[in-house]
């Protein structure tokens, strides 16, 4: 991999690519061995040029924004990840749109409209993602998704061609999206929103976060929701029917608070996380007949379970 480092240096700055990068610190688990290659563009075209590199080497990469969804073997990853994230993350508004970058938090962008009195976008004020991972998996909460709002995304497509898609041709469903089908990389998005009342929009953000707060684990290190929410059912309530609120594997936990999130209290490795999973998978079937679908994420090799 040092040749291939060597090749992205030179594309996107020295400054910019390591190696042998512990991915503990870019995931919100806080968990995960090293990446071989661990690259930061500060533009979209070394960010193209990055991926580029990649295709013609023949080497595995992966899009990485803030960790918020993902979990890292604890080998690592034998490829090249590329954090679209801080580097990228410029948020402009225009009247009743917004366009930002694909590596900035939702939460910011969130932030803006409401400085400018647009509403829409409250739903993801408490989203820890980025936009362009949110417009893969046409995130959402509370009610909102995505596809509300997206009006264009800009994409880097599979021949390494910068694309403007209308968001009517995005395929946007529940976690899914043309993105990911195609393989498609967010490079930025423009969102549609509307006038409001700034005082109704803050009171609305405040209430999703008093939510947040009370419901969720948010004081440990988690991926967020760790499971799809299976059709007329809550992924959450299945899990605590099938006697698991508070069931471990070694340092991954059910958690208390909400069964819907494995959490890590602190020691546990990226296998007693997916051993985890594939035991909570086994005991909702085994008692509920529903077959749970992860939602995170799993990059790198794992033993299996």
């Amino acid at each position: 991999m040092q040749k291939i480092a060597e090749l992205l240096r030179k594309a996107a700055g020295t400054e910019c690519v390591t190696e042998q990068e512990s991915m503990k610190q870019h995931t919100t688990f806080r968990i995960g061995g090293p990446a071989d290659v661990f690259v930061v563009p500060d533009s979209v075209e070394k960010t193209a040029a990055v991926i580029r590199i990649c295709r013609e080497q023949g080497v595995p990469f992966y899009i990485l924004g803030n960790g918020s969804n993902l979990l890292v073997s604890d080998e690592g990853y034998r490829g090249v990840v590329v954090q679209i994230y801080k580097n990228l993350s410029e948020i402009k508004t225009d009247g009743n749109t917004v366009t930002a970058q694909a590596g900035a938090m939702l939460s910011v962008i969130a932030k803006r409209a409401l400085a400018s009195s647009l509403t829409g976008f409250e739903f993801a004020s408490g989203i820890p993602g980025t936009l362009g991972g949110a417009c893969v998996m046409n995130a959402g909460a509370y009610g909102g998704e995505m596809k509300d709002v997206l009006e264009e995304v800009t994409v880097l497509d599979e021949n390494g061609q910068i694309r403007r898609i209308p968001a009517k041709e995005l395929e946007l469903g529940y976690r899914s999206s043309a993105l990911a089908k195609n393989g498609w990389i967010a490079l930025e998005a423009r969102l549609r929103l509307e006038p409001g009342d700034q005082a109704l929009i803050r009171a609305q953000m405040e209430e999703l976060k008093e939510k947040r707060t009370t419901k969720q684990p948010l004081d440990m290190p988690s991926a967020g929701s760790t499971f799809k929410r299976p059709e007329g059912y809550f992924a959450g309530k299945l899990i605590m029917d099938a006697g698991l609120q508070g069931f471990a594997v070694g340092g991954a936990q059910v958690s208390e608070k909400h069964c819907g999130f494995v959490v890590n209290t602190g020691d546990a490795t990226a296998q007693d996380v997916r051993s985890l999973i594939a035991e909570v998978v086994r005991r909702v079937k085994e008692n509920s007949g529903v077959t749970l679908e992860p939602e995170v994420k799993m990059l790198g090799e794992f033993q299996p379970v």
